[in-house]
């Protein structure tokens, strides 16, 4: 019963949150952003520190140069959080077209043509919208991270209530 209350809670939490970020997308695009920048120092951190447990140099020279890489790109979107805003605003478009390309490649390679459909419509949104991001850049960067957050957190919140839902009535 605790297991499916903690399911229930984190996923109403999860559920409010995503609400929330929907009607603010700037608050959470920059929320996004300055999270993304705390997480890259606290990794950049951590792969440092990893330099005393690696045995070889040779690893422990790509520690060090692959930690304070994402250290300084960490501390460069704590420090400007609006000049990140727009970098992960473009790595983000740039990603969806990488991957709607890969999704569309990937299709033509399918067996099935249910399968085969499925990752062609998939490509093609996510080429559309990479396009989408890039044809507005600027302005599209303001909400973009905190939209994407917002169905984030919304699935998720989606997905917890369902699993709590469903670990409750299995426990009755």
């Amino acid at each position: 019963m605790t297991n499916s209350f903690l399911l229930l809670g984190i996923g109403a939490l999860s559920l409010l949150g995503g609400i929330l970020a929907l009607f603010n997308p700037l608050a959470a695009t920059l929320t996004a952003e300055l999270l993304t920048g705390y997480l890259f120092m606290a990794i950049g951190a951590l792969m440092l520190l990893s330099i005393f447990a690696d045995d070889s140099w040779g690893s422990r020279l790509l520690s060090l140069v692959l930690g304070a890489a994402v250290l300084a790109i960490g501390i460069n979107l704590v420090s400007n959080p609006l000049q990140g805003v727009l970098q992960l605003t473009v790595a983000v478009a740039c990603l969806m077209l990488f991957v709607g390309a890969l999704r569309i490649f990937l299709a033509f390679r399918m067996p099935t043509a249910g399968l085969r459909t499925m990752l062609l419509l998939a490509g093609i949104v996510s080429l559309v919208l990479g396009v989408m991001i890039l044809t507005s850049f600027p302005f599209s960067a303001a909400v973009v991270l905190g939209i994407l957050l917002a169905v984030e957190l919304i699935s998720n919140g989606i997905s917890l209530v369902t699993l709590g839902l469903a670990a409750r009535d299995r426990a009755s």
